[in-house]
């Protein structure tokens, strides 16, 4: 039996309880944790349900009704060219959402990849992706994220690219450390005894237990890749006019600050909130698996 799927039998309840649930009952338990979902998925129903909110088409401009402030028939106010704000910022959620999550998706999958294959074989694989990892970690992400970006062009899904592969040396670094040290435990020498494939090893006996740890720098990285996101589309490296996205938004009000604050209230808290719950979130499962890591010992 795995040590990721053992069961105990819990002090007081006499049931069995799974690794996988203790971790979640701690996260769920964290206040944190309580208030970070909160926050999130009021910002992610409020994207999501979008077309239910508002009739408005974000990127209609009505010259009539430029830089109006917050309304009943414009909550958030109007742009400059009379696009409606609230329109505008709900649609621009699901592509600041959808930047983040894809990237550190893309940055996740690849980089964990590298990790296994590096620490379970060692050798020039564990050499080459060790250098390489050492000298991209060297630059801040959003740093490697423009240095990417100026190679493949301005654009959302250039963005969305650079941000995962800027993700990928964390990923694997981790990864590989943790395989390091689970490829020498007694139930991985034992599936290659009775001749278990490489890729059955690292998919069913290794993964699972690096899970709990990378889950966490997962969660962190959503919150990263978000900021990233948006940062990109500030400097007019990512989403591009009229798209609506919330770092666009925020380099479309940079001008009209002073007499203008809607257009960079709504949108920058959207972002810091979102960041902010995300860390929240991550914070508490980091503090879970070192209660559950703690626990086991």
């Amino acid at each position: 039996m795995l040590p990721f799927a053992a069961r105990r039998a819990g002090p007081e309840s006499g049931r069995s309880e799974s690794p996988g649930w203790r971790l979640l009952r701690r996260t769920l338990h964290h206040r944190g944790a309580q208030v970070g979902a909160v926050i999130l998925l009021l910002l992610v129903g409020l994207s999501l349900a979008a077309p239910l909110l508002t009739a408005r088409d974000p990127d209609g401009i009505d010259p009539t009704v430029p830089l109006q402030g917050p309304s009943w028939e414009h909550p958030l106010g109007t742009d400059h060219i009379g696009r409606d704000l609230w329109a505008r910022f709900l649609y621009g959620g699901r592509l600041s959402l959808q930047v983040g999550l894809l990237a550190i998706a893309l940055g996740a999958t690849v980089g964990i990849g590298i990790g296994l294959l590096a620490g379970y074989y060692g050798g020039w694989i564990d050499g080459a992706s060790s250098w390489l990892s050492e000298v991209l970690l060297s630059f801040p992400d959003i740093l490697l994220a423009l240095a990417i970006i100026a190679v493949l062009g301005p654009g959302i899904t250039n963005a969305m690219l650079a941000i995962g592969l800027a993700f990928i040396p964390s990923f694997a670094r981790l990864t590989r450390g943790h395989v390091l040290a689970i490829r020498e435990l007694g139930y991985v020498e034992a599936a290659r005894a009775i001749g278990v494939p490489d890729w059955q090893i690292l998919l069913r006996h290794v993964l699972p237990n690096t899970l709990r740890t990378l889950l966490v720098l997962l969660t962190l990285g959503i919150g990263s890749a978000i900021l990233s996101g948006a940062a990109l589309s500030f400097l007019g490296l990512g989403a591009q006019p009229p798209t609506a996205e919330w770092g666009a938004l925020l380099n479309a009000g940079q001008k009209y600050v002073r007499q203008a604050w809607w257009l960079t209230l709504f949108p920058g808290g959207a972002i810091f909130l979102t960041v902010l719950a995300v860390n929240l979130i991550g914070d508490a499962l980091s503090d879970a698996v070192a209660g559950t890591a703690s626990v086991r010992r």
